[in-house]
């Protein structure tokens, strides 16, 4: 085999192997709320939509148009995952998380503002799987429950 074979052959099994980072970008449904409400109606946005798209995000729990935006995330086995203290509230909906995944994904979602300190947001941890249809969202005493089709 020559060097241009083997380049060429190099060169298309990259292109042709799917790399699939974990992403939160679409139009998700608020469908549901677990736990206790301590301030919010949660039915004032159950049915609502929530929208995450690059730098722009609207919707009842996050807004941020085009100020700043970054996201990040965090892979966890789902052991991993439900065995850190810092998610014990997400054991009410272990069953919905892991019937369909063995990966958990913590992302965080900041806007900086532009600049405005006032204006910063962050929601933090909103929660998805290998699956990509479901999140979940720590909020308040509970979890607000959002699908994407």
């Amino acid at each position: 085999m020559n060097f241009k074979t083997l380049t060429f052959t190099a060169l298309l099994a990259l292109t042709t192997t799917q790399v699939q980072a974990d992403s939160i970008d679409g139009q998700w449904s608020i469908v549901g709320f677990k736990g206790e409400a301590w301030f919010v109606d949660p039915q004032e946005f159950i049915g609502s939509t929530q929208e995450f798209q690059g730098g722009f995000a609207a919707g009842p729990l996050y807004s941020c148009d085009f100020a700043g935006q970054s996201m990040t995330y965090t892979t966890y086995a789902n052991e991993e995952f439900f065995n850190n203290p810092e998610f014990a509230q997400f054991l009410a909906v272990e069953e919905e998380l892991t019937s369909s995944s063995s990966l958990v994904f913590v992302h965080r979602i900041t806007c900086d503002g532009q600049g405005d300190a006032s204006s910063r947001r962050v929601l933090y941890p909103i929660v998805t799987n290998e699956a990509r249809v479901s999140a979940w969202y720590l909020y308040e005493g509970g979890i607000v429950e959002l699908f994407r089709p």
